[in-house]
């Protein structure tokens, strides 16, 4: 799982018939303390995020497909959940 932020959305005329009725998202890598990495990825959405919203993203193809209920889906990263809080427990 990736912690990001969401800071924009991805448009394309041509794409793959699962990405119909969906958004593809651009999503700012974070660390465990929700500061920027630097890396960005995108993201198909699964639940309706926001601009600015912290969201949870599976960047694993398998579960991805799994999650959209098509094996054959060319889906690898896929925005899966948004992060109310993160809560740090010290080692």
């Amino acid at each position: 799982m990736i912690l990001g932020r969401i800071t924009g959305s991805v448009v394309s005329t041509i794409h793959h018939g699962i990405v119909e009725g969906r958004r593809l998202l651009l999503a700012e890598r974070l660390d465990h303390a929700g500061n920027p990495t630097g890396g960005y990825i995108i993201a198909l959405d699964a639940i309706g995020a926001g601009n600015g919203e912290t969201v949870l993203i599976l960047d694993e193809g398998n579960g991805a497909r799994q999650i959209l209920g098509d094996a054959s889906a060319p889906v690898r990263s896929l925005v899966v959940g948004i992060v109310d809080d993160v809560d740090l427990q010290p080692s």
